[in-house]
């Protein structure tokens, strides 16, 4: 059985009896709680698909995050990984700001659910067991309010759904940076009125550090979380940065993912470089998650 294969089985047996947090690829009879993994666009450099997968396990990442639709050949994809055995556990859908579920515009709300699908399916091919999706952007309230990208976006889950299931891919929904559900009370309600195992959060640490404290969505959100994006925040800036150079309390940040069981995938979301560059941070992502 490859690995791409045994993600698959694995996610597809998991989420039909969908009872927490993701499930983690490993064959280890003793895995770790957290597994890391690099974003794509973080591997800086003239690579090869091959070469960026091989450098990401060189220096220390468990998995890969790619991005689709129509951004990485899925023929290179797939040797890659079975040349190296470095798992792909997600992919982002790389169209959702611009061609968002939420438009104004039905003909952009159809070409984006079918990014969507697209997606879903690359994720699929390539063994991956969720996608991140942002849902829309509030931009302006005559247009595109909140009660607007609610319906929309809703509306065109609701629809790519039966797609998901049959294939095994979660959709893993992101509020951040788009006016959207912006405390936990209001992200709870959204996410469970789809009352599916196949829909769930990515939770970004840095970004709701600016909402109120990332501690504060953990405990609320519980196991709604699915996955974690990983960065740091700085309050006086307003600015996302490395892990260590805000001001987030990692050890509250930690005693939460303890409080609510944790187990999964954890993806680094920070400025990338080289090989030297991006083993700096995992073991900043050590030290921050206590892997």
């Amino acid at each position: 059985m490859n690995r791409r294969h045994f993600l698959k089985t694995t996610s597809a047996g998991f989420a039909a009896g969908f009872l927490g947090p993701s499930l983690a690829f490993s064959q280890s009879t003793n895995p770790p709680r957290i597994y890391k993994a690099v974003k794509w666009t973080m591997i800086k450099g003239d690579f090869s698909v091959y070469d960026k997968f091989q450098l990401s396990k060189d220096v220390g990442f468990d998995g890969i995050s790619l991005m689709a639709p129509g951004i990485i050949d899925l023929k290179e994809v797939l040797q890659a990984q079975d040349k190296t055995g470095l798992p792909v556990h997600n992919v982002n859908d790389a169209n959702h700001w611009k061609v968002r579920l939420s438009d104004p515009d039905s003909a952009v709300r159809k070409q984006a659910i079918q990014d969507m699908r697209d997606t879903i399916q690359f994720a699929s091919d390539t063994g991956a067991d969720s996608i991140l999706l942002v849902v829309g952007k509030v931009t302006d309230p005559a247009n595109e309010n909140h009660d607007q990208v609610w319906e929309r976006s809703t509306q065109a889950i609701q629809k790519t759904l039966p797609l998901a299931a049959r294939l095994g891919v979660r959709i893993l929904l992101e509020n951040v940076g788009n006016g959207f559900c912006e405390t936990p009370e209001l992200w709870n309600e959204y996410i469970d009125q789809f009352a599916s195992p196949w829909v769930g959060a990515f939770f970004d640490i840095g970004n709701h550090h600016s909402r109120g404290g990332a501690d504060v969505w953990l405990r609320k959100l519980g196991t709604r979380i699915v996955k974690l994006d990983v960065k740091g925040h700085h309050s006086d800036r307003k600015k996302n940065c490395d892990l260590f150079d805000g001001d987030i309390d990692w050890a509250k940040i930690r005693q939460e993912i303890e409080r609510i069981n944790f187990t999964g995938w954890a993806t680094a979301e920070v400025s990338g470089g080289d090989g030297r560059r991006l083993r700096q941070v995992v073991e900043r992502m050590d030290r921050a998650l206590g892997i």
